[in-house]
């Protein structure tokens, strides 16, 4: 994976975060809320308010953990580099604070909203709103230090060079000042500071260069000193990180005129030091500054421990002289023609075959080849058909060449005048059969080969027995008279389809009334008389209810002369019947229906209690000063000037 670090997005500061997400919250909210609204839309606004900001936060917070890369995921090189470079466990404590503060968001959001849907009024659900953006506020605010370390991070990995891990790799190494950067000045057009002093390479330095139509990279490493690896510094711990993690071929550039400032003897010594790192690599001894002294001139126990070198382990010894560019050529392509074989080698001896066993490409290849040899033993020679050993080569003026259709085509009258006979090859028991009219071919069968030849015959006799079925009456019904089951059901079914016309009709009725009753209750005045007969015939005693009658058309303050005389209790004043109807209606209107303080009360205990949980639960009501059901409130209009200009949900374009 080619990592380059460049579409990182810039970390805003936290005051710089609170600027984007409280401005884009009005900017995209409409601003227009009255306390005459309802609740519930006044709810909702605030509601939108929160959860817009959260969503906000979330979406900002979740873009910078997305964008900066996981440790976990990355190649072990890059990791080992940004825990060189920034501390990894500073870098997991920042995100993991990032992240912690959006679950921190998310949460206020949760409350509050919950909040909010129990609000009584406009202030409330105002105050409500203020509370849980000022305290997502104070959890961006304490992310100050994190966002800046975040930024600063980002900034230097933009600076970072783009090393890919998997590419053909070369990877200079070796003292400061020895040449380093002068070898890749020379191979690539990679912009290198060269100085004659040392450590003026101070981080990894990737060049570009092409060989044998490949694209290799080179790259220039800060050089390395002899001491123990917890006494590295920053600077060399970088190109331990390239020379443990890069699948690569290292070039160890040595300086046998020592004007790098380091004798021989040292940079032998750094050599077998960090040796361990150059394990399953290519690895090349290059002698730089030839021109000045070469290995032939060194002494003798120098010479000896190179040449030891080179026996102990698979290490090449090339020779280069930056300054006059004497071998730079030459040790390029040896150690790209070296890598490129090793890693031809490596990608055939890699990974298993198909049948699980590890032989890598290479065996899956052979695995797929089988010679086949006869059993016993037996040698088989070689048989070449007849037919093929006289094949001759067709021409056209041959007389005994074999003809051809476009030859048919020809003869019989060019194209226009003759059809292809496609016929002729069909392959069927009898060739007779090839131009039969219909012969229907199915899976390479002629259809007709499977027809029952037995089929007019058999039809005959069916036709047959049918016509003496038919002539003895088999196929006549008997139509006999319905017996009496059968009227029986008729006029069942005859009276429930008269009921459903009834039902029908009563429910239209009803529908066009909208369940009103059928003759309005004034209009219903019945004689005693009349109730008592429809009760007796109905079956019911009618002396309690002729007694509860009487007693109900009693007038108050006084007792009427009719009842004295035990006549018609119903009959009130029957002279004048309209103002005996609008008396009646005048005391229904007086007295109410029921005893609001008795219905549906059972005793003078149950009504007590009742009594007391209502002056109860109106106690934190007056305490309060809570607005009540029987409340009035009327709105003020609010001022304009206030709210003239604000931009709402709705269209702009008439401003």
């Amino acid at each position: 994976m080619k990592t380059t670090w460049k579409d990182i997005s810039p970390v805003p500061t936290s005051q710089e975060f609170l600027d984007i997400v409280l401005s884009r919250t009005q900017r995209q909210l409409p601003t227009q809320i009255r306390a005459g609204f309802k609740i519930s839309r006044i709810r909702g606004f605030y509601t939108r308010k929160v959860k817009f900001t959260q969503e906000t936060f979330s979406e900002k917070f979740l873009a910078i953990l997305d964008g900066f890369p996981r440790l976990q995921d990355i190649h072990p090189f890059h990791k080992d580099l940004m825990n060189t470079l920034y501390d990894a466990d500073h870098f997991r404590i920042a995100l993991g604070q990032v992240s912690t503060a959006r679950h921190l968001i998310e949460t206020v959001s949760r409350d509050y909203v919950r909040l909010i849907k129990y609000a009584q009024s406009l202030f409330q659900c105002k105050q409500l709103k203020r509370a849980a953006l000022g305290r997502m506020g104070t959890i961006c605010r304490r992310l100050k230090d994190p966002l800046v370390y975040l930024e600063q991070v980002r900034q230097h990995l933009g600076r970072l060079p783009a090393i890919d891990p998997n590419t053909r790799t070369l990877l200079i190494c070796g003292y400061p000042n020895v040449g380093k950067s002068s070898f890749l000045r020379s191979i690539t057009r990679a912009d290198v500071d060269v100085q004659p002093y040392a450590f003026t390479t101070k981080s990894l330095f990737v060049g570009h260069f092409d060989y044998k139509y490949l694209r290799f990279q080179a790259i220039d490493t800060p050089g390395i000193l002899d001491h123990p690896l917890e006494e590295m510094n920053t600077i060399e711990m970088q190109s331990i990180t390239a020379i443990a993690h890069l699948r690569s071929a290292v070039m160890y550039f040595m300086d046998l005129s020592e004007q790098c400032g380091y004798s021989v003897g040292d940079q032998i010594k750094l050599f077998h030091s960090i040796k361990p790192l150059f394990a399953n690599k290519i690895v090349f001894l290059v002698i730089n500054k030839i021109d000045v002294r070469r290995p032939e001139d060194l002494e003798p126990e120098y010479q000896a421990e190179i040449e030891k070198i080179v026996k102990a382990g698979d290490v090449e010894v090339l020779q280069v002289s930056c300054t006059t560019t004497e071998g730079v050529t030459a040790v390029k392509n040896a150690a790209c023609d070296k890598l490129l074989a090793e890693r031809v080698a490596q990608k055939l001896k890699s990974g298993t075959n198909n049948s699980g066993t590890p032989g890598g490409r290479l065996g899956d290849v052979l695995a797929r080849i089988h010679v086949a040899q006869p059993m016993g033993g037996v040698q088989r020679e070689t048989f070449i058909p007849d037919a093929v050993k006289s094949l001759k080569k067709y021409d056209k003026d041959d007389p005994d060449r074999k003809k051809l259709e476009r030859d048919i085509e020809e003869e019989n009258g060019g194209a226009g005048v003759y059809n292809i006979d496609l016929k002729k090859t069909y392959l069927l028991e009898n060739d007779e059969w090839k131009h039969d009219k219909m012969p229907e071919v199915f899976n390479g069968k002629n259809v007709y080969d499977f027809v029952d030849p037995d089929i007019e015959a058999k039809l005959a006799a069916l036709e047959e027995e049918e016509e003496k079925l038919e002539s003895a009456g088999h196929y006549e019904s008997d139509e006999s008279v319905e017996d009496a089951d059968d009227a029986d059901i008729r006029m069942k079914a005859e009276l429930i389809r008269e009921k459903q016309t009834l039902i029908r009709n009563e429910a239209k009725m009803r529908k066009s009334l909208k369940n009103r009753a059928l003759i309005p209750r004034s209009a219903k005045a019945k004689r005693l008389s009349q109730m008592e007969e429809a009760l007796e015939e109905a079956g019911y005693d009618v002396d309690a209810a002729s007694a509860r009658a009487r007693t109900q058309t009693h007038t108050r303050g006084r007792t009427s002369t009719r009842d004295m005389d035990g006549d018609d209790s119903m009959d009130v004043d029957m002279s004048d019947p309209r103002q005996a109807i609008a008396k009646a209606k005048g005391r229904a209107r007086s007295q109410a229906a029921t005893n609001r303080l008795l219905d549906g009360v059972t005793d003078n205990t149950a009504r007590d209690k009742a009594e007391r949980l209502k002056k109860l639960g109106q106690k934190k009501m007056n305490r309060m000063a809570r607005a009540g059901e029987a409340d009035r409130h009327t709105t003020a209009s609010l001022p304009k000037h206030l709210f003239t200009g604000k931009r709402t949900i709705g269209k702009t374009q008439r401003r």
